[in-house]
């Protein structure tokens, strides 16, 4: 079957949401489907072939965002889980800061609020204006800090950072640099070492066409050997299955955040939706999302009602396009559509459309026909 039936939404649908939850594709209900039947029908007597899938998906990742092994991939529920490893992993003292940007998705920016407790600063940088919003980022970096913590691709905006060269400032500085990668992974293609980052993470419900539940967290080894271990269980250990030792400590990879049992239903879900992605190819989605975007782009711009918020440049965007209409509302224009079975969200103040590469041209045409 080609990818262009795996998607079967109804005619009257459009779905211009993935950068909120993705519909899944039938190969990963298939996966699904198949792997609750073998629940019922005999449990878990295969239990070792369901670790070689997900052994498949941490081989996935890794090539999704080319990280040097396996070993740097843990799975975690979500990102915001995962970005609470890193926060209360790092031994921080009083009179350290943490930057991020004014536009980061709450995920990215309570958790290091709430270290507030430890005398830990929050400095964050005004990315609003277009010019050159990594140097404003960069500008909030002083002795005391510890770590930048950046959204690859603004949630709301759709601005798209330059992570290059945040991490070569980072390196050049010993600060650590954290990624929220949730709306690039999937969407475009992602090189960890390129970027240099010390800790990517990412829910799979996005752009990677997957459960909600499951999350990527990678780390190079150096970075996840300063972080603390706050949770604790069976399956963090070096010598795992050996329950009857007295003695343990954790595993060397990035496994040992992943303290207990494993969300193996989740696992078998977004292997399969990175398989379909695998086989389209990622530079093969990132061309077919950036045509929609040039075109929903180029479509609102001619619109004398329509104000295009999100970058105009291809170098600043990923698959977000956010506009407001001039003389509706952007709470009232969002019911509308969503009335008409647009699916898309309300957000930074307009709407935010996102579409997939498998979205037909005509849906984007059928959505922009209901703006005029």
């Amino acid at each position: 079957m080609g990818w262009e039936n795996e998607f079967p939404q109804t005619d009257a649908l459009i779905y211009l949401n993935h950068a909120a939850v993705s519909p899944w594709p039938q190969c990963t209900q298939q996966a699904v489907t198949a792997f609750a039947r073998e629940n019922v029908i005999k449990g878990a007597a295969d239990y070792p072939g369901w670790l070689k899938v997900e052994q498949q998906l941490r081989q996935r990742l890794q090539r999704l965002i080319n990280a040097p092994s396996t070993d740097d991939i843990a799975l975690q529920k979500n990102t915001s889980e995962a970005l609470s490893v890193i926060a209360y992993g790092l031994d921080w003292q009083a009179g350290d800061n943490v930057v991020i940007s004014n536009q980061e998705f709450p995920s990215n920016r309570i958790v290091w609020e709430s270290l507030a407790r430890f005398g830990v600063e929050v400095r964050v940088a005004n990315l609003d204006a277009e010019s050159d919003p990594e140097q404003k980022l960069i500008d909030q970096l002083n002795p005391k800090t510890r770590l930048l913590s950046v959204s690859s691709v603004q949630y709301a905006s759709g601005l798209k950072m330059d992570c290059a060269k945040l991490g070569t400032a980072c390196r050049e500085r010993g600060v650590l640099f954290c990624l929220d990668a949730i709306q690039s992974i999937g969407a475009q293609r992602f090189d960890v070492q390129a970027y240099q980052a010390d800790f990517v993470v990412a829910d799979g419900h996005k752009w990677m066409l997957g459960p909600e539940g499951l999350a990527l967290f990678y780390s190079t080894p150096a970075a996840r050997n300063k972080l603390l271990l706050n949770e604790f269980g069976w399956h963090m250990v070096k010598h795992r299955g050996k329950y009857d030792r007295l003695e343990w400590e954790p595993i060397d990879n990035a496994q040992r955040f992943e303290c207990g049992s494993p969300n193996m239903l989740g696992a078998y879900a977004l292997n399969a939706s990175l398989s379909l992605l695998e086989e389209v190819g990622m530079a093969q989605v990132e061309r077919f999302i950036d045509e929609h975007v040039s075109y929903l782009i180029e479509q609102l711009s001619a619109r004398p009602d329509i104000k295009v918020i999100s970058p105009k440049d291809p170098a600043r965007r990923a698959g977000i396009v956010t506009f407001k209409h001039r003389a509706i509302s952007s709470p009232q224009l969002h019911e509308q559509l969503m009335a008409n079975q647009v699916i898309c969200a309300h957000r930074g103040g307009g709407i935010r459309f996102s579409p997939h590469f498998y979205t037909p041209r005509e849906k984007l045409d059928s959505a922009l026909a209901l703006l005029d």
